[in-house]
């Protein structure tokens, strides 16, 4: 069976990996080989993410996610697609009353009604990867499409590839307990575990077509 995965890279990472540095130097489609059975020829993996932005709490985190795609970039059956990462800082409500002093902090009274926060968001991967999903399934591009996600979003365009264009729509799980929705929108589901993860990590040292090396970050070994 002709297959494609789509891989909501953000969910991935914050469901199984944001926690495990040992497994974050993930080949997703070595994992995707490894979980699915041989009647499944993988003919593309679709990995969508968004660049990081410099303002996170980790400043050398969007060095070591470049360096992770770099490492994808190897693997020619992977296509990586970029939405974008957004950082604003909107006025939000507080909880009345403040339910948390954060490290002691004892409130200023009267409290304020609002606070500015900074909000970091993902926009376009989840457009993206639903747009891609319904395209390939009437353009006949594969017989069965394998989705990473436990992101209800995507039960819509899952229906309709299942249900319209007549082509079969896997689950790849992230989560213990998945999101019904999802599950009943697919034809079939299979749990990713952390044994799984740990055998289809990419060697320590990469050395791409031209010539350069690419290394594991030192703080995910």
């Amino acid at each position: 069976m002709r297959t494609i995965i789509y891989v909501d890279g953000f969910n991935l990472y914050y469901r199984m990996l944001k926690n495990r540095p040992d497994l974050k130097w993930l080949n997703p489609f070595l994992m995707a080989q490894n979980i699915l059975n041989t009647s499944h020829q993988i003919i593309r993996l679709n990995y969508y993410i968004a660049r990081i932005s410099t303002r996170v709490h980790d400043p050398e985190a969007p060095a070591r996610q470049a360096v992770y795609l770099s490492a994808l970039a190897t693997v020619p059956e992977i296509a990586i697609h970029e939405g974008n990462f957004m950082i604003s800082e909107p006025w939000m409500p507080l909880t009345s009353p403040a339910r948390a002093k954060p490290n002691g902090y004892v409130w200023a009274q009267p409290l304020p009604d609002v606070v500015k926060v900074v909000k970091s968001e993902e926009k376009g991967s989840d457009v993206n990867l639903a747009s891609h999903l319904v395209r390939d399934a009437f353009l006949d591009a594969f017989d069965v499409a394998v989705i990473v996600t436990n992101d209800s979003d995507l039960v819509e365009p899952m229906r309709i590839v299942r249900d319209e264009a007549k082509k079969r729509v896997g689950l790849l799980i992230p989560v213990k307990s998945p999101s019904q929705s999802l599950v009943k929108a697919s034809s079939f589901q299979l749990h990713i575990s952390n044994t799984h993860l740990s055998k289809a990590q990419f060697a320590d040292h990469i050395t791409r077509s031209d010539g350069r090396v690419v290394n594991r970050p030192l703080t995910w070994c």
